[in-house]
């Protein structure tokens, strides 16, 4: 029996969920199509009547992940304005929490070095949510200089991603929780 095509779109968007938090949490390199389907209970032979390859499904989940990111951090910021903004976005990045979740966290630090060597599509779009996460900073910034405050959370974000890149590498929890807690008293000084 074949599925509508309501319940195709939802399974296709369950696969993207799915593959979203296991590239974040495990690489993409390192999960292949048939981890992916078996976490969304499905067969691997269903794939390609989805996605035409991996690096389609891999542009697709970075999208929504960045999107979820976004969302998030947007939330954090919510009725908060200038400095108190811009500090609580920083915040919730750079929080354990953050840390300890990568496969609901930001894509660009969980894979990073993976998407610089993603097809063209997926770069587009991790290099679209990078800036949209930038401009989600310079939004939130006290300057009246537009330019100034793009500059600025150009290099808040860049640091915001190396330092949880960074604090998820070293073993020992609590560096890793002096690493966040001094990244943030740094960016709140920019």
């Amino acid at each position: 029996m074949r599925k509508s095509r309501a319940e195709t779109a939802e399974t296709r968007q369950r696969i993207v969920v799915v593959a979203a938090e296991a590239f974040r949490a495990n690489g993409i390199h390192a999960t292949g199509v048939a981890d992916v389907m078996g976490a969304a209970g499905l067969s691997h032979g269903g794939f390609y009547r989805h996605f035409e390859s991996k690096d389609q499904l891999v542009a697709e989940a970075c999208e929504a992940g960045l999107s979820s990111i976004v969302e998030t951090l947007a939330a954090a910021a919510q009725g908060r304005a200038g400095a108190d903004g811009f500090k609580a976005v920083v915040e919730a990045y750079l929080s354990t929490g953050h840390r300890d979740a990568p496969e609901r966290g930001c894509p660009l630090a969980g894979m990073g070095s993976e998407l610089a060597r993603a097809d063209d599509a997926t770069r587009d779009v991790a290099a679209r949510g990078f800036n949209e996460l930038v401009d989600l900073l310079a939004s939130r910034s006290d300057g009246e200089d537009a330019q100034a405050d793009r500059s600025r959370a150009l290099f808040a974000f860049s640091a915001m991603v190396g330092g949880l890149t960074l604090s998820r590498m070293i073993a020992d929890p609590d560096a890793s929780a002096l690493l966040l807690d001094t990244l943030k008293q740094q960016l709140e000084t920019i």
